[in-house]
């Protein structure tokens, strides 16, 4: 990218704030806009700056950073929401999800992972750590799932296949073997998919599916 990407930093902890400032300025890509320690002040700085990337904590003094993020995307729905948390409760990630969050990080993330996560949403894409998905299949999985007969949403058993390999992580072209079809056609489900669980994304799918008990991981 030749234009820096914009950055706002949103923690009620000041030392966090320093430790991923000190990060981010060894990276000539990003420009600092500016930080926040409340929600409040967030949305009052984004409104002010409009940044490509907001790095926001869950747990804020005044309002949740669900709520903060909420509002950040349906007014600014370009800009990029990255949660950076200690939670890494299931409940905390799905609502994050549907309220457009782009990225999940732990705070105990690399600072290799989290330049690379950044520059990642910069491009548009959403990423999950493995870790978390791991640990939300495993806790969703012991709730009942419903029946494969159910087709919920209009989902055909075609798209059900798909989206039960996408919420297992694998590609588009492990799919496409996997189902001896071809990465096109693939990519025509996702899109039905897409449109019929209104979402945008892989992860969104995936998350809302395996949340909705959609599907059943093994």
């Amino acid at each position: 990218m030749n234009e820096q990407i914009s950055v706002l930093i949103v923690d009620d902890h000041a030392l966090v704030r320093e430790g991923i400032r000190k990060i981010l300025s060894l990276e000539p890509q990003f420009n600092i806009l500016t930080e926040a320690h409340n929600g409040t002040t967030a949305l009052k700085l984004c409104r002010e700056f409009k940044p490509d990337l907001v790095l926001l904590d869950i747990n804020l003094p005044d309002i949740t950073g669900i709520e903060v993020c909420k509002t950040i995307k349906q007014e600014f729905p370009d800009t990029g929401v990255i949660a950076l948390t200690i939670h890494d409760q299931e409940e905390y990630i799905v609502e994050m999800i549907r309220n457009g969050i782009a990225a999940y990080l732990l705070k105990d993330v690399s600072p290799d992972q989290l330049i690379n996560t950044m520059l990642q949403v910069a491009q548009g894409h959403s990423f999950i750590s493995p870790s978390l998905m791991d640990k939300i299949f495993r806790q969703i999985n012991k709730l009942s799932t419903k029946t494969q007969e159910d087709k919920p949403l209009g989902l055909t058993d075609r798209e059900m296949e798909v989206l039960r390999l996408v919420a297992n992580g694998d590609s588009n072209r492990t799919i496409a073997n996997k189902l001896y079809i071809s990465e096109k056609t693939v990519k025509n489900h996702l899109t039905n998919i897409f449109q019929k669980l209104d979402v945008t994304d892989r992860t969104q799918a995936a998350l809302i599916a395996v949340k909705e008990k959609l599907v059943e991981l093994h």
